[in-house]
């Protein structure tokens, strides 16, 4: 799905998964600096929006979800995922009730998994779930930004700032009144800098939550049970993740960044040494330069020094060994 912003002055198209939407405007850390100091917007309309109404919508997501919602307050903005039976992410949810349905937007092309995934598991429930996205564009304001949403739209607000389910035909009517525009590569630079996972990016087929930090902000641990959750009560109860998630900042003289897949290995074996981990999201920050998200190994020491590919990196603990 193409979204009309690509129609404005200096939009590049992203590519891959995030095909349909704008990288940036023309000017990277222009549009950086702006979403980190509160102002404009970014267009996520190519993510997938699915909701669920019902009276028995929260209960029933409750049996589902790694996240406790069974009671979750009207517009209270929350996230969770959905594990394979032996405790992987299948799925990352960013969920808000209004009061009489759950929106929840997903990565693109995400939406179709996930709504079979539910209609399966319906049995008796008083639920009726739905894919809007051809109806819905959600829209990211920054934290900090006064920008105000129309009417009647659902807004689910988080510490890093409010997405908007916009009905997709006003996307660019209210494009013109939001602010400058933010391109995608923005929107992942304040990303990686908050050390948040994505779902396709920082996961693989044998991801836990635990590796990525997801405890606590999508994944509660004091809730019934769901598909998954002898894993996640095993290894926090018994044990540690064979991975963790790190940040890294990397060498600045190099020209290119170290893409998606990236080996590394520890610096003092040489290039000849071990695998040790891999990059899953690099970008160029408009402070910290070159940085990058990482999954290495649970024993590679804190201090280390790495390097991703031919590009040394020094590590900064995102989930602790």
């Amino acid at each position: 799905m193409k979204s009309p912003l690509l129609s404005l002055p200096g939009a590049v198209p992203a590519e891959g998964v995030d095909e349909g939407v704008a990288a940036h405007y023309g000017d990277l850390f222009r549009e950086q600096r702006a979403l980190a100091g509160g102002t404009g917007f970014v267009d996520l309309s190519h993510r997938g929006v699915v909701t669920v109404s019902g009276e028995d919508r929260l209960g029933w997501l409750h049996l589902l979800l790694t996240q406790h919602v069974s009671d979750l307050p009207p517009h209270q903005a929350t996230e969770a995922l959905i594990l394979s039976a032996h405790g992987h992410i299948e799925h990352a949810l960013y969920l808000v009730d209004d009061g009489e349905t759950v929106w929840a937007h997903v990565e693109p092309g995400t939406q179709d998994a996930l709504i079979a995934y539910l209609e399966s598991m319906k049995f008796f429930y008083k639920v009726e779930v739905a894919d809007r996205t051809d109806e819905f564009a959600v829209v990211h304001l920054p934290a900090g930004s006064i920008a105000e949403a129309p009417d009647g739209v659902v807004v689910r607000e988080t510490p890093y700032g409010r997405d908007l389910f916009l009905p997709r035909a006003e996307l660019a009517a209210y494009a013109r009144q939001a602010g400058p525009p933010a391109g995608l590569l923005a929107y992942e630079a304040l990303r990686v800098e908050a050390h948040r996972p994505r779902l396709g990016f920082e996961t693989d087929h044998r991801t836990i939550p635990h590796e990525l930090g997801w405890i606590g902000t999508a994944v509660h641990l004091h809730k019934g049970c769901y598909r998954g959750q002898e894993t996640v009560a095993r290894v926090q109860n018994l044990g540690k993740p064979p991975r963790r998630l790190v940040f890294l900042h990397l060498d600045g003289s190099e020209v290119h960044l170290p893409p998606p897949g990236t080996e590394i290995r520890l610096a003092d074996d040489g290039a000849d040494g071990r695998r040790v981990g891999f990059v899953t999201t690099s970008v160029r920050h408009h402070e910290l330069g070159p940085v990058a998200l990482a999954l290495v190994k649970r024993n590679v020491p804190v201090d280390a020094r790495l390097m991703a590919g031919d590009t040394a990196a020094a590590q900064e603990v995102v989930v602790e060994p």
